[in-house]
């Protein structure tokens, strides 16, 4: 056994991926590409790609501008809301300033809320989101996409066929089931490489403009993985973590850093920068709306009512990864995360029988040294 020490070669250029879309994207928006700038994985990327725009994610996850943010939004707000409207409002966030379309989905009341100031100086466009998956909601959500397509139609003068969009699902598909092959090779014990790494490569994938290629990039990274594994390169031996919670990435990552610091590997993300947004859309529904909203409404985000999809999920999750314990990392103010920490840990601890911990944070560093202590701590009790 060859114990991993440095950081893969094969991670770097998903690491760097958001910074050099920052130097893509007015590339792109030279050659007169339309760009839609997105926020949830609710929001099917496919109908805007079907017009040929370039789609990018606009959740901001730092707190450089959370202060100018505060100028016009209460500070009891959710860090990511926070963050992602002083982006806008500073013009310091490219993705931002170039997008020609801002689309909102309605997952929760300070969104919602944001989305209206946020129509004060952009472009935007809100997609009304179902808060049940139920057969009414499928049916209204449909009706909503194929609303948000229109919309697209008239802004920017062009034609959406479902033709185009069916192409669009098939190639997604295809992406969708790299990334889950990817975060699959976790699941082997002891772990290949660090959580880290792979939370870093699925994140970075998010920002690749050309999705041509994407599949065959994302699969390279795996293959390599799955190659050095059979030559006896891991980790070694450690506690494995399954993380979920909040959408995560960026300044939140310093929960993830502390777990692997302290003798742990996170093996499972089951947040929306992970496995939750992957199950994929059914290519032999001839009805591509219909196909879209059962597939993006049945995530298992903490806005719906009841959320049976999630428990299903982290369940077959801690089963497929051999999880020995859970970290819930919920952002501050974060309420439906938050109220569902009991349900989680009513699942992870008395049903499957393993440890469980909330971890409440914002983006800033204030509180790394506490995370630090709790993580030694826990996973000194593994």
């Amino acid at each position: 056994m060859e114990l991993r020490k440095e950081l893969p070669e094969v991670f770097e250029e998903f690491a760097e991926a958001r910074k050099n879309s920052f130097l893509a994207i007015k590339k792109i928006k030279d050659a007169g590409t339309p760009i839609v700038g997105v926020f949830c994985t609710y929001l099917p990327r496919e109908i805007a790609n079907a017009m040929g725009a370039a789609v990018v994610g606009l959740c901001s996850v730092s707190d450089e501008t959370i202060p100018d943010a505060e100028k016009d939004l209460p500070r009891n707000l959710c860090p990511l809301i926070k963050s992602s409207y002083g982006f806008a409002r500073t013009d310091k966030c490219p993705f931002f300033y170039f997008s020609d379309l801002v689309v909102g989905e309605t997952t929760c009341d300070g969104k919602k809320k944001m989305y209206e100031m946020l129509a004060e100086f952009k472009s935007v466009h809100v997609v009304q989101l179902p808060n049940s998956q139920t057969e009414d909601g499928y049916e209204l959500y449909r009706k909503e996409l194929i609303r948000f397509k229109e919309v697209l139609e008239e802004k920017f003068e062009i034609k959406i066929t479902e033709e185009a969009i069916a192409k669009e699902i098939k190639k997604r598909n295809g992406i969708n089931r790299a990334l889950t092959r990817l975060q699959y090779t976790m699941a082997q014990d002891p772990a290949p490489v660090m959580g880290l790494d792979i939370i870093n490569t699925v994140y970075g994938s998010g920002f690749q403009m050309n999705t041509d290629t994407l599949e065959e990039t994302i699969d390279a990274v795996t293959d390599k993985i799955e190659k050095e594994y059979q030559e006896g390169k891991n980790i070694g031996k450690r506690p494995r973590i399954l993380v979920t919670g909040s959408p995560s990435g960026g300044a939140a990552l310093k929960v993830i850093r502390a777990i692997e610091e302290n003798g742990g590997v996170v093996v499972c993300f089951e947040n929306c920068t992970g496995m939750k947004p992957l199950a994929e859309v059914d290519e032999e529904n001839p009805d591509v709306y219909d196909a879209l909203s059962r597939k993006y409404l049945s995530i298992g985000c903490s806005c719906m009512s009841p959320n049976k999809a999630r428990m299903e999920l982290l369940e077959k999750l801690i089963k497929d990864f051999k999880v020995d314990a859970v970290v819930d990392l919920v952002l501050q103010a974060c309420h439906t995360y938050n109220v569902e920490t009991a349900m989680v840990k009513k699942l992870v601890k008395d049903k499957m029988g393993i440890p469980y911990t909330v971890v409440e944070t914002d983006y800033s560093q204030a509180d790394v040294g506490q995370i630090q202590t709790r993580m030694a701590a826990f996973i000194e009790m593994l």
